[in-house]
Parts: C-alpha cells; structure tokens; sequence
C-alpha cells in the first residue's frame, strides 16, 4: 500500500450540540472529490440527542451510513425515512435541500455513523436534488475466503483474487467524482487485496482497530480516527493488527475544481455562494413540514 498522506480526526460539534470527530479540507480538497467525513459514535445520548434540526444545502452530496441506532430523516421534497443500523442514504443536493436528522425514539443502543459531503461538479450544482436510500434493499456483501468481509455501499467493488462474477453492485450509483464507498472489516492479523486500479484517488477512514504498512521501508501502525489517502495504482494490500480492522474505503475521480465554500454551501465562486444565501433567506429552497 502506497500512502500519500495522513490526516487525523479532530474533535468537533454540529448540528444542536452534536459530538463529532471530523476530517475536512475544503481549502486544498486533498481528498477530491470527497470534502468531508464526520463520525458519530457515542454510547451517550447527550452527545447526539440534540440531532440535526432542519437546515439547507446546495452544491454537495451528502452520504450517510448507520452502523448503530439511526436517524429520522425528513426533507422538503417530502421523503420521511428512519435511517437505522446497516442503512445508507444518499443525498445529490444540487441547487438546494433542505432537511433534518433526528436521532429515532427507540434507538437506545448508543449511536455510530458517518456523514460523508461530497463535491459536485459545476455543471450539476444548479440540478434538481436527487434522494435514494437503502431502507428496502440491504447493502451487498462479499466475503473473501480467509474472513475478511467487504460491504459496498455505493459502486462496484472486488477482491484481487475473485473472479469476475464475484464482482458486486449497489443500488446506490451516480454519485459524484464516479465515487464509490465501501465498509471492509478483517480480523486480527489478516490481510486481503482490492481492485481499485480503475479510480484515480482512494482514501480510508479507520474507525476500528489498526492497520498496518510499509512506509519508506518502515512498519507503521495506523489506528482508528485516521485517514489515509493513498494510490489505488499500487498494490492495495489492507493488513489489520492484532485489533483486527473496520475501515471506510472512499475511491473516487478527482472533479479538480476550485471551490468557495461557507457552513452548508459549496460552490465555485463567491457570487455563487451569495447567490445561495439570498435563495435561502427568500424561501426558495422550500420548507420543511415537521408534520
């Protein structure tokens, strides 16, 4: 595994006092097309029963995956979904969204997600927003001969050594950048190969465990709250310690745009941006019924 970079999570609060870890850079976009990853994960309701009351987009893709508790989600194009253990929702918000993600009443396991923004190119910024989740169609698996499972959450994904068949599609496609996201786990002291020579750029969130590789002819340890960027055109060997691994695997084109953005907003220009605010100060982002 060849790595690029390094980035550790930071402590940070969103929404109505919610406690995260996050990993963002929307100056450099070192990880275009992705912006931002936000964990979750607490065994405290204090830390995330204020939730995320209702607020605007425009200009990103928001991708949310629960692998505890869940959410209610309500928009203003009137999707109302509990998003719950195991789900995934994807939001292409283009020219604006606007919604709210509430921690569900009967959740009381503790919570532990992730909230991924991605970039959109320019020229679909203004588009009607889309909306899909995964409630009906559970999220595919593979798992390889020695253990390690893989979960594709969105686009295609494959172990080095399985064969075409074994190749495995979501019901989640089109996101931007080409983008593709998966959930791999591997137990202690395992190892497994990706096919990720058809993306430009890779990037990985550890959020369980270590893994392990050779970096400048040194075994280096990574542990959860890390992202690593890394080149998919180098052989992609993941090796978990002996706390085994969880890790998001975050592949993608780079969209290479500049970008302004401020809080919700994402677009490519300063003029764009307050052109966003107006929209959304006159309503013409459209209301949200909490009905």
């Amino acid at each position: 595994m060849n790595i690029i970079s390094q980035t550790q999570a930071r402590p940070a609060m969103d929404g109505d006092g919610v406690n995260i870890k996050r990993v963002a850079d929307f100056a450099q976009q070192r990880f275009d097309p992705y912006l931002m990853l936000d964990e979750i994960k607490s065994d405290d309701k204090q830390d995330f029963i204020g939730g995320f009351p209702p607020h605007p987009h425009r200009g990103i893709e928001t991708f949310t995956y629960i692998m505890k508790g869940g959410f209610e989600h309500r928009d203003h194009m009137g999707n109302v979904k509990a998003i719950r253990a195991g789900d995934v929702q994807w939001m292409s918000t283009g020219s604006g969204v606007i919604h709210s993600e509430m921690p569900l009443a009967d959740a009381n396991e503790g919570l532990h997600g992730f909230q991924i923004w991605l970039n959109m190119p320019a020229k679909d910024k203004m588009r009607p927003a889309i909306y899909r989740d995964t409630t009906q169609t559970p999220n595919p698996s593979l798992t390889h001969a020695n253990g390690a499972t893989l979960t594709a959450l969105a686009g295609t994904w494959q172990f080095a050594d399985m064969p075409d068949s074994s190749i495995t599609n979501t019901s989640i496609e089109g996101l931007a950048g080409n983008a593709a996201i998966a959930d791999l786990k591997l137990t202690a002291n395992n190892q497994v190969d990706l096919a990720l020579h058809h993306v430009e750029a890779v990037n990985i969130y550890l959020y369980q465990g270590t893994l392990t590789a050779n970096v400048d002819g040194k075994i280096t340890s990574f542990s959860a709250g890390t992202m690593l960027r890394i080149n998919p055109q180098i052989q992609v060997r993941f090796h978990a310690g002996a706390a085994g691994l969880g890790c998001l695997i975050l592949a993608g084109n780079p969209i290479k745009e500049q970008i302004v953005h401020m809080g919700p907003f994402v677009m490519n220009t300063q003029a764009e941006i307050n052109q966003a605010v107006e929209d959304y100060q006159q309503g013409r982002f459209g209301a949200l019924s909490l009905s």
